[in-house]
């Protein structure tokens, strides 16, 4: 499992030692904000993801508490996964990053109307997201 290696203790080392790799962020996106629970979704997330690297964030996520697993009822030898509360506080830092990257980049797939309707109204869009996971 990756190791989370502190350097310093100013908030922005830490954060950035946490979630230094794109596979982190891209897994709870998929949590917070596409509705993905099982392992097999994440590996079809689009981005390619090794099986191993999966493996390993997952661990590590569940492990600092920002997602959690448990057993599907339906099928009993998966894992389903959701955000802990800890995980949730992360949405509006998902949300800012959709709006930079929906701003700057001339090629997003983030639909521009979403984009808009972030920026003009961030509170609601992060509770839309929070109201759907409950």
């Amino acid at each position: 499992m990756r190791k989370i290696v502190k350097r310093s203790n100013c908030p922005i080392s830490y954060t950035m030692d946490f979630f230094g790799d794109k596979w982190t962020f891209l897994i709870i996106r998929d949590v917070a904000l596409k509705g993905k629970c099982f392992y097999k979704e994440f590996l079809e997330a689009g981005e390619g993801i090794a099986t191993n690297v999966l493996s390993d964030r997952l661990k590590m996520l569940e492990l600092e508490g920002i997602i959690r697993s448990e057993k599907y009822e339906k099928v009993k030898t998966m894992k389903k996964y959701s955000l802990t509360e800890k995980g949730k506080s992360l949405i509006p830092i998902l949300i800012d990053m959709i709006i930079w990257g929906g701003t700057y980049d001339k090629n997003t797939d983030a639909p521009k109307e979403f984009v808009k309707k972030a920026i003009e109204d961030r509170k609601r869009t992060i509770q839309s997201f929070l109201d759907s996971l409950e």
